[in-house]
């Protein structure tokens, strides 16, 4: 006899580890299904290894990467961590004739949430009312006030390290103690802040460990390392992943099943009950086909898998896909614009370095279309930055040899700063993924095919982004100020978002305010796929405390007999 399950929970990334976290440390017996290999706390082959104890002193070749990871390359992938991304011929797409879309994947268990960037910051009520205030988009249907005290629960739990700083549009947190900035950051933050009244340089908020709680301790979790390896995975759990903290604390509850190298194909739904039944599965090595029931469904494969199994799920209610009676599923998709700034040279400090490889960098909030439009764009932008001294490699191309030339290679060189924007993207009908019924791939699935493109908004954004680098570069006195505003197809910044937005008109969107389809009410999609709009804000926190206050929302409908 199969076992029976309360919660389906399809992925294993980010949102899919919070659902099972939750479902299962409230009782409820829960499936997690991972398209992707097993991977085990610990199970990171290069974590700690030194560059001459990789292949190729961990350069991949130009020969494999053309070969295996032409797409998932340009996010620049090496050997130690490549086998955390997909191999593109293993993961065909299609994409439209002039409009390039990177699709950037992880097909294990812990999906990205093994090699994200692990910044975290708060959506406020200058984004969630975006939408309705400029027209663009659906009005999201919930404000920060819903979801303040998520974000607070989330922060807790994974353990997010920052500086509490008062700005209502990045609202602060539930912090550990922040990391310490370069004596060059803190140079710049003095400058820039009394150049500008609308500016402030922060330490950045990351999900890494700075002083672990009691909770995290007993998870085997510790504090950061300050290896900056993240992406190799990290035995000590010190940075947020699955692996280090929602799987465990599923597992302790032994209410956790895990299914690894099974493709989630679609959802079943039932006529009769106008509910889903459970998911239709293709073991990924022996092509077997199986179903498995639940009382309730969470897609949290990533925004566009996620939409690439409702549009596949067909029945005769809904003949293009579930829940998609508006016909809205995998319109909006959005990406954040970015490879936008400048870049400086700093005499002062000569005599200093840094101690370790701090995980994270420093960030300048937005600070423009807050109160006022700005005329060129609406929406806006925030600063990643980051700071260094030159290294021996500045001095490989130029003319040397002996001894003396050798000594002069210890010796760093003059401190590096730079600063990247990163924007919002306007939810666009036009923009979409679909699927391409004539191509399937090795198990039978239709390719997913995306059409996506910036619009002018964006691009006047981007060239914002450089323009006031440069001058906030040149204006606190660096030199050698170089600014770039270089194309990248949406995708690239692997903020995908949109495809089944929440909205609270169900002709004009596909959730509720509770992540829960419209027309199918045990039905959940809580990664990337629900987001109405693209705040400039890294996006995964919010897809935590979404997932967290979606499952707490089943468990109190489930107990009142209501789902």
């Amino acid at each position: 006899m199969e076992e029976e399950f309360d919660a389906i929970v399809v992925g294993s990334g980010i949102s899919g580890g919070w659902a099972a976290k939750e479902f299962t440390e409230k009782g409820f017996k829960t499936l997690i299904i991972e398209r992707g290999r097993m991977v085990e706390a610990g199970d990171y082959p290069t974590e700690g290894k030194a560059p001459w104890e990789l292949p190729n002193h961990g350069r991949t070749s130009h020969d494999e990467l053309n070969k295996d990871y032409p797409i998932q390359r340009q996010t620049g992938i090496n050997e130690s961590h490549k086998h955390f991304f997909v191999k593109d011929h293993e993961a065909p797409y299609e994409q439209e004739e002039g409009k390039p879309f990177t699709w950037i994947r992880g097909h294990q268990l812990g999906g990205k949430s093994l090699t994200w960037g692990k910044v975290s910051l708060r959506f406020s009520d200058l984004d969630f009312e975006a939408n309705k205030k400029d027209g663009h988009g659906a009005d999201w249907p919930i404000r920060y006030k819903d979801i303040a005290p998520w974000y607070n629960y989330a922060e807790k739990f994974a353990g997010i390290s920052g500086s509490v700083e008062g700005l209502p549009h990045l609202p602060d947190g539930i912090f550990q103690p922040p990391m310490e900035m370069s004596c060059v950051e803190r140079y710049f933050k003095e400058k820039v802040e009394q150049s500008y009244d609308d500016r402030k340089l922060i330490i950045s908020r990351t999900a890494n460990l700075t002083e672990p709680t009691e909770e995290q301790l007993e998870l085997g979790r510790s504090k950061c390392q300050f290896r900056n390896d993240c992406m190799r995975g990290c035995s000590f759990g010190a940075y947020f992943s699955s692996q280090s903290a929602t799987l465990p604390a599923a597992q302790r509850t032994g209410n956790l099943t895990i299914i690894t190298d099974n493709l989630c194909h679609s959802v079943i739904y039932d006529e009769a009950t106008k509910k889903a039944t459970g998911v239709r599965v293709i073991d990924t090595n022996t092509n077997e086909k199986k179903e498995y029931t639940a009382k309730v469904i969470f897609l949290c494969a990533s925004a566009l898998s996620s939409t690439q199994i409702m549009l596949n799920s067909t029945s005769e209610s809904f003949p293009n896909g579930i829940a998609n009676s508006s016909g809205v599923l995998g319109h909006f998709v959005m990406d954040h614009v970015f490879h936008a700034g400048a870049k400086g040279k700093m005499n002062i400090a000569e005599d200093r370095y840094y101690s370790g490889r701090r995980p994270n960098g420093v960030y300048i909030p937005r600070f423009l279309n807050l109160d006022s439009e700005h005329g060129e764009f609406i929406r806006g932008y925030g600063y990643e930055g980051w700071s260094s001294r030159e290294g021996w490699g500045r001095l490989t191309n130029g003319a040397g040899h002996g001894a003396e030339f050798k000594e002069s290679l210890n010796k760093p060189g003059q401190w590096e700063f730079e600063i990247m924007g990163f924007g919002e993207m306007l939810p666009r009908y036009a923009n979409h993924v679909r699927l391409e019924h004539t191509k399937k791939d090795q198990w039978g699935m239709p390719l997913l095919h995306a059409s996506c493109e910036h619009s002018d908004n964006e691009k006047a954004m981007q060239k914002s982004m450089m323009e006031e680098a440069v001058e906030m570069l040149k204006i606190t006195g660096f030199s050698d100020v170089e600014g770039y505003a270089r194309f990248r197809p949406p995708g690239l910044c692997i903020h995908e978002m949109g495809t089944a937005r929440m909205g609270r008109d169900p002709k004009t969107s596909v959730l509720n305010g509770f992540n829960q389809a419209h027309e199918v009410d045990n039905l959940f999609v809580t990664d990337g796929a629900a987001m109405a709009s693209s705040p400039c804000q890294n996006p995964s926190l919010t897809y935590m405390a979404l997932t967290a206050r979606a499952v707490d929302y089943v468990a109190t409908k489930l107990k009142e007999g209501l789902l």
